[in-house]
């Protein structure tokens, strides 16, 4: 494979044309069996972290499986959209966000794959590749789409949505989206030694906006109505930035 993507919150399918790939890994089974196909001579690989129909929960989730499948399938850039609550008032619902950083609030998932003996101290300053960001957010920006660059995604435990106290918390450390799902991915398909680019797409306003009190807190239908309402435009960005990645 030249490049892997995760689908995520009602993200379930994205290539065409595709072969199953049946495989075991020494960490159980992925969220479903990849499928592979291709893009302009591209070879994709294509994952939905939360299974088909979303039967897995956030913290149910095998990233360590699921990343050490697009590894055994020798990929090198792993593209990772992820639906996400914004924590700014100066956002859009739909708009995306291309991050750079990110903070695990996570307490209870496997998140490495040196469990020991051997053990592997990861330098992780910079979870996500800069330049390859930068591409995608000039790529979406080409074919209209709104791309915030630059951000901080908080990952909490999920399934629960966040408090007042909790959003205000992660509000006042001046962090950008909450997602449940980006811990431990990033960190272990950095640990596998592939690049990553996240790709928040902004879905809520988590509790709210301050100071609005018309804006409502987030539920998970009107979640997955924003991800219906552009999976489209995400399937596009996708399709037109996976031919154009630098893969050395």
């Amino acid at each position: 494979m030249d490049v892997a993507v995760f689908g995520g919150s009602g993200f379930y399918d994205f290539l065409d044309d595709v072969e199953v790939v049946e495989l075991d890994t020494p960490y159980g089974s992925p969220s479903e069996m990849p499928v592979v196909g291709g893009i302009d001579g591209r070879r994709v690989a294509f994952i939905p972290r939360h299974g088909v129909g979303h039967r897995l929960p956030a913290h149910r989730v095998n990233a360590r499986a699921n990343v050490w499948a697009f590894a055994a399938l020798g990929a090198r850039v792993v593209l990772s959209p992820f639906a996400s609550g914004a924590l700014r008032a100066d956002v859009e619902r739909g708009d995306l966000m291309i991050v750079d950083q990110l903070v695990d609030r996570t307490h209870s998932r496997q998140g490495t794959f040196f469990d020991g003996p051997e053990t592997f101290h990861l330098p992780f300053a910079d979870p996500y590749d800069a330049p390859l960001g930068a591409l995608v957010a000039d790529i979406a920006e080409e074919i209209g789409l709104t791309a915030h660059r630059g951000g901080t995604v908080v990952v909490i435990e999920g399934p629960r949505f966040s408090t007042r106290a909790e959003s205000e918390f992660h509000r006042r450390m001046g962090w950008d989206l909450v997602n449940m799902t980006q811990a431990p991915e990033v960190a272990l398909v950095a640990e596998a030694g592939m690049r990553c680019v996240g790709i928040g797409m902004v879905t809520d306003y988590d509790v709210g906006v301050v100071d609005d009190p018309s804006v409502d807190a987030v539920n998970q239908e009107d979640v997955f109505a924003v991800i219906e309402a552009n999976a489209a435009s995400m399937r596009r960005l996708l399709s037109e930035a996976i031919p154009r990645l630098p893969l050395d």
